[in-house]
């Protein structure tokens, strides 16, 4: 009993000296803390109710994440220790939502402030999914295997959609830790390499309400029959993007299995860059789909003033997509890192979802919204143009049998 009050009284002792530490004060275990303002500003003509935006302030390097609440006037200020930061914003108010993102935000001794202008939400009937990228094991044999990555789209409206004509591409730089040439704000996306295209001619291929569409971005074949890991793509209710005129490497890009239908084989619009075959990042790509509006995407790309050299490379080109027409977007960071960085417009995509681990099977899977799901009966996924609220990592791909 005397050890019992010995160390009770230590422990109290110590309780004591610790909470007459301030913040700030040099105490090695309490990391000072510096004030940073946040301003909000929507676009002319705009007006929002600033009292619900959710705001998170996040450390890119430990992952740590500050909330800020938000005044009347826009302002916000959240105490943090040094460090650089990744600020989100979301304001969900039906007409009236906004996204804004501001990258790169350093503390550093002193207080500091940041000004971040928000864009206008534009939600989709068509969304992404699911992104498996990262690969898995060869199990039982030795090795790791990377030829299986797909995309799922989802009808989330209540009515029937049309797929044809519909697009996709990813952005430069391929990996979200890659050194980018584009600065923040920019008002189009950097497609790389090449745009891929749904086949037909209007009404061919109808996606109802509630319904998927799964994109074989490599190989539709059966690759579970040779990596029990792996999943089977050949389906007949896969499209796949196969075409040997401009993606000629049969390791990604073998002739799809029987059950795959040759209307389903996407169509390239165009290639710009030189590898032989289509490269999707394994751990950090930014997906986006898209429509043309008002042309079509040949004549679009037809002009030379929508096609610019990749800055620093004398091979690559890029599409210039313009935001207003991407229906959906996820920007995946690579978990291994900590020198990650947006490619994709706060107005596409505010935030990011992370895959922790490649070669695992892992999958990047949209939450399903339970109550709008239930009330419209059908399954609707959630969508705020955030991936950090509207995405999580799956342990295996949903198309793992």
């Amino acid at each position: 009993m005397r050890h019992f009050y010995i160390i009770f009284a230590a422990l109290t002792i110590s309780a004591l000296l610790f909470s007459c530490v301030r913040v700030g004060d040099g105490n090695p275990y309490m990391p000072d803390l510096q004030r940073l303002e946040i301003s909000l500003e929507v676009p002319d003509g705009d007006s929002a109710d600033y009292s619900l935006a959710e705001i998170s302030v996040r450390d890119i390097n430990t992952d740590a994440t500050y909330p800020a609440r938000c005044d009347d006037s826009g302002k916000a200020f959240v105490d943090v220790p040094n460090g650089v930061y990744m600020v989100t914003v979301s304001i969900l108010n039906g007409e009236q939502s906004f996204n804004g993102t501001r990258n790169g935000v350093v503390v550093s001794g002193a207080s500091s402030d940041c000004a971040i202008k928000l864009s206008r939400l534009r939600l989709s009937d068509i969304v992404i999914k699911e992104i498996y990228c990262g690969g898995c094991l060869k199990y039982p044999q030795e090795g790791t295997y990377q030829s299986d990555s797909y995309i799922i789209l989802h009808n989330n409206s209540a009515s029937t959609v049309h797929l044809d004509g519909l697009c996709f591409g990813t952005l430069d730089p391929y990996n979200s830790n890659s050194v980018s040439v584009w600065e923040e704000g920019i008002d189009f996306s950097p497609i790389i390499q090449a745009v891929w295209q749904f086949p037909g001619g209007g009404e061919d291929f109808p996606l109802g309400k509630g319904e998927d569409a799964i994109i074989a971005v490599r190989g539709a074949i059966d690759h579970s029959a040779y990596y029990p890991q792996s999943v089977n793509l050949n389906r007949e209710d896969v499209f796949v993007c196969y075409n040997p005129l401009y993606f000629a490497n049969p390791i990604y890009h073998p002739a799809p299995g029987p059950l795959v239908r040759t209307d389903h084989y996407m169509n390239v619009v165009i290639k710009t860059g030189q590898s032989n075959a289509y490269t999707l990042s394994i751990n950090s790509p930014a997906v986006v789909i898209f429509r043309a509006e008002g042309t079509t995407i040949q004549e679009f790309v037809s002009k030379s003033e929508n096609i610019i050299q990749k800055p620093g490379s004398d091979k690559d080109r890029i599409v210039c997509i313009p935001n207003e027409w991407v229906l959906d977007g996820v920007e995946v960071f690579n978990g291994g890192s900590s020198s990650n960085k947006k490619r994709i417009s706060p107005s596409i995509d505010a935030s990011y979802v992370t895959l922790s681990k490649t070669f695992e099977g892992r999958s990047l899977m949209r939450r399903t919204d339970e109550n709008m799901s239930a009330k419209k009966g059908y399954e609707v996924l959630a969508d705020t143009n955030n991936s950090s609220k509207d995405f999580y990592e799956r342990e295996t791909q949903s198309l793992h049998k």
